[in-house]
């Protein structure tokens, strides 16, 4: 699901009410309001989707977090298979749900990036930079931000965060092919318990989500409030 973040101050003010008293002390520490507001409506927005599907004021929501950041909800709600991961961009979020499958997502601007080369020489496996040196300079900052995506989703899935090391697995990127896990940490049959979506959100906006199984029915939405 797609989420516009940049909404009239009477919206954040109802999407603040929703919040928890340690979340809206996070919003208060933000030093430009542009970026209260923001994480105001991520986390409003995020509370009000999971009210829908538990039935329950998204008020009343609480949440757990797994060693490296990943959130869950708390054991209160342990009776739902529902899975969920977020992420945002300037005035843009993605919002991923499952039922009972493991899943992350990752959202990116595409953008100028004078650190991209060296990172990827100095992060992304062999096979991965014999690809993109092969690039055409026109295709090199997509291509990064595409590869970016998907790897971050991928560890944000298996909750493990950066302490997956970025060259121990393989994300494709070839034109007009399906993205997927090329190779990971225990084999083919490891990488084939995970599938990996395309997400362009907007132009200049690269996404991708990745859901454990296979055989996905995936739906797009547009949260409108």
């Amino acid at each position: 699901m797609r989420a516009n973040l940049d909404l009239p101050i009477i919206k954040i003010e109802k999407l603040d009410q929703t919040l928890s008293i340690d979340e809206r002390s996070k919003a208060g520490r933000f030093h430009f309001e542009e970026h209260r507001r923001r994480f105001i409506a991520r986390h409003g927005i995020l509370r009000l989707i999971l009210g829908c599907y538990l039935s329950v004021e998204p008020s009343a929501i609480r949440f757990c977090y797994e060693k490296n950041g990943k959130p869950r909800l708390q054991n209160a709600f342990g009776k739902t298979d529902i899975q969920f991961n977020l992420s945002h961009s300037g005035g843009l979020a993605l919002y991923v749900f499952t039922r009972d499958h493991e899943v992350g997502v990752d959202l990116e601007r595409i953008r100028d990036f004078p650190e991209m080369e060296r990172i990827v020489e100095q992060f992304f496996s062999v096979k991965e930079r014999v690809v993109f040196g092969a690039l055409p300079i026109s295709e090199k900052k997509e291509t990064f931000f595409s590869w970016w995506t998907r790897k971050e989703a991928f560890m944000k899935a298996i909750g493990d965060g950066l302490s997956y090391p970025l060259d121990t697995f393989d994300v494709s990127v070839a034109p007009g092919k399906p993205a997927e896990l090329l190779r990971i940490l225990g084999g083919a049959k490891e990488a084939s318990r995970w599938s990996i979506g395309k997400v362009r959100p907007a132009e200049e906006f690269a996404g991708a989500f990745v859901v454990e199984g296979g055989d996905l029915d995936v739906q797009y939405w547009q949260w409108s409030g």
